[in-house]
């Protein structure tokens, strides 16, 4: 019985979150905002209508929860004119080879963010 038990736990448990971070290094003289889009899922960072905002020359540690192997692309645009934009932009609509990366369990991601 308590083998019974031990497999079902084991085939029910849900797969764990991986806690990494993305470092962004903002080399403009504007400030920025900067979302995080799963492709994988409707999932975004930081969610709930708020973004990252990354002061003109600052580097910023944020820290996210997502799925181990989730492929996950940025988007940042200067903040108050999302016509200037970079990676996949403000609504993640545009392409990007470059500024995708896979979410892994204790690692960094880099986002440079040049003139």
């Amino acid at each position: 019985m308590i083998r019974i038990f031990l497999a079902a736990l084991l085939l029910t448990t849900p797969a764990f979150a991986a806690d990494m971070s993305v470092f962004v290094r903002n080399q403009r003289p504007d400030g920025v905002a900067l979302e995080l889009f799963s492709r994988d899922s409707e999932k975004v960072w930081p969610g709930g209508d708020k973004v990252f905002l990354i002061r003109p020359g600052a580097k910023k540690s944020v820290p996210i929860s997502c799925e181990p192997g989730e492929h996950i692309c940025w988007g940042a645009w200067v903040n108050g004119d999302d016509s200037v934009a970079a990676g996949v932009g403000p609504d993640n609509d545009r392409p990007c080879d470059t500024c995708c990366f896979i979410c892994t369990e204790h690692s960094t991601e880099t986002v440079d963010l040049a003139e």
